[in-house]
């Protein structure tokens, strides 16, 4: 694998992963902020916000003040009441979309945490959806409803290759507390579905093999030849490696497989109505298992190819969370990075995002939640050597959406784009540079977005501290 197509690899995987072959100098990064740094070098000293000044930048300010709810905590347990404005701004939507300014924040986790329980308690959610592989989201789901195996286990299995981030401590306990929310309610469960296509477990094959033996016998001999030497052998991260790997056309050809795997089961009918879900759900395996082949059959050492395969993987996973939402009719708070849940994508390697599929698919039933923050930690990949680290970001930049909006005299607060004031929204439509952290730092990108285009609604952060990884790099 050449150097380059290394370093693609978790950006295939996450969203805005270490591209760079060979990063800027970190002053060139998408704030242009001298301070930011690897946190194994000594600490900066905390930046002060700027004082507001001119006319129109103080009636932005005084816009959002008057407008902003202010947010008391962003820890999980505790009382909720301050979420009540979010649930109104939530309304009656079926799918809630929560974004993230980094993909190793603590504060972003523990606030999703903090949200999705007071939507499953005072809302009526029942499913959390992450940005990771289908067969992954199986496991855990299974852990969720049924107590089926050892969360840690579990997560240092799953969590390989560029999804190895979400090993951290705050997804775990907001794993470990569905699970207790479980034991407490069995009748009325709340359920993880993992919706992107970065890897096809050897328990999909399983079950779309056993399925097609016990219901379509006639079946089995060309599903088990179409999937021979399929299914993963080794590790995730070191099969999410190997794969990317053979040859462009081999990869053809193992997606040409899957498809035909996949139209097979969906041509079926089942034979008698109790069969129907179970149909259903083989159909649905079969088609992340070629959801994984796909996407992993673009030329990924070619820009426009890249930025095809991204297109089909947002749309993949919008795919896959309205599948969900039809086929066990729960609400749905799906967990991804801003890029993702935004409407209007701001990066030219994501044509079409998954929050704007999602538009066109639920209309209104869907809303898009973004977070900003102003300073602070996060972990991240290395983009020179693809370790975990813990990095830091003072000040954002002056007339950045983040600078301006932390003039306001909340520290932390939710704000609904659609109903501010009208100085704020017409602020808001406007394109400005933005923390847009993903999977690898430094990024020498300065990204731009007009955050009344990309949400619904923001949830702003003075300051964010990393999460704790509990992987080895």
């Amino acid at each position: 694998m050449t150097r380059r197509t290394a370093m693609i690899v978790p950006s295939v995987l996450l969203s805005l992963g270490a591209v760079a072959v060979a990063p800027p100098a970190v002053g060139a990064t998408a704030h242009a902020s001298p301070r930011a740094m690897s946190l194994s070098a000594p600490m900066s000293t905390p930046v002060l916000r700027a004082p507001a000044s001119g006319g129109h930048v103080e009636s932005v300010v005084a816009a959002v003040e008057r407008s902003a709810h202010p947010l008391k905590s962003t820890e999980p347990q505790g009382a909720l009441k301050d979420l009540d404005a979010l649930g109104r701004m939530v309304a009656d939507a079926d799918v809630v979309g929560l974004g993230e300014a980094t993909h190793g924040s603590r504060d972003f986790f523990r606030m999703k945490h903090r949200v999705f329980r007071y939507l499953v308690e005072k809302k009526g959610f029942r499913s959390f959806s992450l940005e990771l592989p289908w067969s992954s989201g199986v496991r855990i789901d299974d852990y969720v409803l049924h107590g089926k195996g050892d969360l840690k286990d579990i997560a240092r299995e799953e969590f390989q290759g560029a999804y190895r981030i979400w090993n951290n401590q705050d997804y775990l306990d907001l794993i470990e507390w569905m699970r207790a929310y479980n034991v407490r309610h069995p009748h009325d469960p709340v359920r993880f579905l993992g919706d992107d296509m970065g890897y096809a477990g050897p328990e999909l094959y399983q079950r779309v093999s056993g399925y097609v033996a016990d219901s379509l016998p006639s079946l089995s001999e060309r599903v088990a030849e179409l999937y021979r030497g399929l299914p993963p052998t080794t590790d995730a991260g070191t099969y999410y490696t190997e794969y990317l790997q053979l040859p462009l056309t081999e990869r053809k050809e193992r997606a040409a497989r899957t498809r035909e795997v996949y139209e097979l089961l969906r041509k079926q009918r089942p034979r008698t109505p109790a069969d129907r879900r179970k149909h259903l759900s083989a159909v649905q395996h079969a088609r992340a298992v070629h959801q994984m082949a796909e996407g992993f059959s673009f030329d990924i050492t070619d820009d426009a190819q890249v930025a095809a395969m991204m297109k089909y993987r947002d749309r993949t996973m919008a795919e896959n969370v309205a599948w969900w939402h039809r086929y066990t009719g729960d609400r749905i708070l799906l967990s991804a990075h801003n890029t993702h849940v935004s409407y209007d994508s701001f990066d030219a390697r994501y044509p079409k995002t998954q929050g704007a599929f999602l538009r066109d698919t639920l209309g209104k039933d869907y809303v898009s939640v973004g977070f900003t923050f102003y300073k602070g930690a996060f972990k991240a990949f290395g983009t020179d050597d693809d370790v975990i680290r813990t990095y830091r970001v003072d000040a954002a930049k002056p007339g950045s959406n983040e600078e301006v909006l932390d003039r306001a005299r909340q520290d932390d607060y939710i704000l609904d784009l659609r109903t501010a004031p009208a100085a704020a929204r017409t602020w808001l439509a406007t394109s400005r540079a933005t923390w847009n952290i993903g999977a690898g730092w430094p990024d020498p990108t300065e990204y731009r977005t007009a955050l009344g285009k990309a949400h619904d609604i923001l949830i702003h952060l003075h300051d964010v501290e990393a999460t704790t990884y509990l992987g080895n790099s």
